[in-house]
């Protein structure tokens, strides 16, 4: 590891430094140098067979006079320099054992800050007040920061899928959509719940919610290797059956409104040290055991008079965290409540 130096002067100002030996210490790296010396050990380096490398460090001490840049750069023409992330992503799609364990305290801590902000939930609140309760619920859990900026989506705002303005006024008699989870030991959790406002579901609303929540539910058991499915296999299942929830309830929608309109997001994503996890690995490969994926189908029924009236203007996503298990999946995420009476329970009840 190569780290700034301690230095009393700069320390005065902005707190305590690691130092060399600190670091050692507490990364229990093999090496430690003072991040002065890095352009010398890059020269060297660049000398070995095989080169791994993504992009050059954005150290501003490493980056004096674009040293590293251009050394990369001259060792580019002269041998070939792999990316190394491919590489990295393959280690970490599949979750050991320890890692398991802190993404269920992961999720956990959401889902105890989803509950807490369930019940807080008022119409005198604003989206943006909603949001602090969250951060604050899942900081006091043990989360160091909310793993992504939230969508706190009251009533229409919920029909924007990254709405995250979270500064509206929230009315009684919406609903509010919240895709937020903390951060725990540098794993992330993702939750999104939707609930109402003041406590207790409309009769569209509550129809609506069931379809979406009859979706996750199915989704959420094909998340089993003996199932032998990948999340783009999940996402057509998801669609088919999104289609048959609402024609149930009086929607005559094509596939095209159904997947560029209602439903246009996919279902799920890998889900670990980062929200969108393995970014670059491809969602048609096979789920295996421990594996963490997301499941979040969702529906936003736009003011269209193609689509029932009393729908027009409601959002409604519900997202799992799921550990691909070999015939069962383990919900990270069971705690926060979703069931429609569960839901209701949590919003009426302060204690």
């Amino acid at each position: 590891m190569f780290i700034p130096p301690k230095n009393p002067s700069a320390e005065l100002w902005d707190g305590p430094r690691t130092g060399v030996e600190g670091v050692k210490e507490l990364f229990a790296a093999d090496e430690a140098f003072d991040s002065g010396r890095f352009p010398m050990f890059i020269k060297d380096a660049l000398l070995a067979k095989h080169v791994f490398m993504d992009s050059p460090v954005l150290e501003p001490s490493i980056l004096a006079n674009n040293t590293v840049k251009k050394m990369v750069d001259i060792a580019k023409t002269q041998r070939s320099i792999k990316p190394l992330s491919a590489i990295v992503q393959e280690l970490r799609i599949i979750k050991s054992d320890n890692e398991i364990e802190i993404m269920k305290q992961s999720g956990q801590i959401s889902a105890k800050a989803f509950i807490e902000a369930m019940k807080w939930t008022s119409p005198e609140f604003t989206e943006s007040q909603l949001w602090a309760k969250l951060d604050y619920e899942c900081r006091m859990r043990g989360s160091s920061m909310l793993a992504y900026v939230p969508v706190v989506a009251s009533g229409p705002n919920g029909l924007s899928m990254h709405y995250v303005r979270n500064d509206m006024k929230m009315n009684d008699g919406d609903l509010v959509l919240v895709d937020c989870g903390g951060e725990y030991n540098g794993y992330a959790s993702d939750i999104t719940r939707t609930w109402p406002i003041n406590g207790k579901f409309t009769e569209p609303q509550r129809e609506l919610y069931q379809a979406v929540l009859n979706v996750n539910k199915a989704c959420i058991k094909l998340c089993t290797e003996k199932a032998n499915l990948s999340l783009h296999a999940i996402h057509s299942v998801s669609t088919r059956l999104m289609k048959e929830e609402l024609a149930k309830i009086g929607f005559k929608v094509n596939t095209w409104e159904l997947e560029r309109i209602l439903y246009p997001h996919h279902v799920g994503h890998y889900l670990g040290l980062d929200v969108h996890d393995c970014h670059d690995l491809d969602r048609s490969r096979k789920l295996k055991r421990n594996m963490v994926v997301t499941i979040e189908p969702g529906i936003y029924v736009p003011f269209d008079d193609r689509f029932p009236k009393k729908y027009q203007g409601i959002a409604i996503r519900i997202e799992d965290n799921c550990v691909i298990g070999a015939e069962e999946p383990y919900v990270l995420t069971a705690t926060a409540p979703k069931e429609v009476v569960d839901v209701e329970f949590c919003c009426a009840n302060t204690n």
